[in-house]
């Protein structure tokens, strides 16, 4: 059972755990497809933008998040037969922050935010990400974002550079609580690194694993949702 009162900060991926990447990227690919009247589902776009996504990530780390997204539309193009174009790739790169928040998340994180401190770990940029907080509605304590590291997930950059932000505050790494949902991007790394974990798993009455590579790592809990945390902390805390 998730003990909460164990914690002082919760760190969150924010790209499939507070927002809905997949809903965003299939709003902008589905039509495209659709257009083309291609048979293709939204399953095989989701797992090939997975795969194409993390090669660039790893190619060019220190490429920016809208750059890397241009960069796998293109190839995202070639693979599903879709017409390849700068202007859209540069559109998709740009679309990040109207990809949507999940309908709990603007609740669960803003109460969250009133017990713990609360960070985002993101794997993107600056600007990418401040969009999406405007949308989320509850600005956290603190983000590390691949522009701030050099580095994208699952290398342990983010980690170790949250990690070092708590310690300054007084919060030792066993009072932390990372919460995501991508089992290859982040509970792979936190586990590795000895951080407590909560996998989110969003995808818990779908088939597949969407837009994140699949890892055989164990989390050391498990839930379905924002909303589920929020109200474990409720009860635990009595309300206050």
């Amino acid at each position: 059972m998730l003990d909460l009162r164990r914690f002082k900060a919760l760190t969150f991926d924010c790209y499939g755990t507070l927002i809905d990447w997949e809903k965003g990227i299939l709003g902008f690919v589905s039509p495209l497809r659709d257009a083309q009247e291609l048979d293709v589902s939204d399953d095989a776009i989701l797992e090939t933008f997975g795969d194409i996504e993390h090669r660039h990530q790893e190619a060019d780390p220190a490429a920016l998040y809208p750059e890397i997204l241009a960069r796998a539309w293109l190839d995202l193009a070639t693979r599903l037969g879709l017409p390849r174009d700068t202007d859209t790739a540069r559109a998709f790169g740009a679309s990040v922050p109207s990809w949507p928040p999940f309908p709990d998340t603007p609740a669960a994180f803003a109460e969250l935010a009133g017990r713990f401190t609360l960070g985002i770990l993101s794997n993107v940029d600056r600007a990418s990400l401040s969009g999406s907080i405007a949308a989320i509605g509850t600005t956290p304590h603190f983000t590390v974002t691949a522009q701030d590291v050099g580095h994208y997930k699952p290398h342990h950059a983010h980690f170790e550079r949250a990690l070092g932000i708590l310690a300054a505050q007084g919060i030792a790494k066993d009072e932390v609580l990372h919460v995501a949902q991508s089992k290859f991007h982040d509970i792979q790394p936190a586990r590795a690194l000895g951080l407590p974990c909560v996998w989110v798993n969003r995808r818990a009455r779908r088939t597949g694993t969407g837009a994140t590579p699949d890892v055989a790592v164990v989390p050391d809990w498990s839930v379905t949702s924002l909303a589920e945390i929020a109200a474990i902390a409720r009860t635990e805390f009595h309300g206050r």
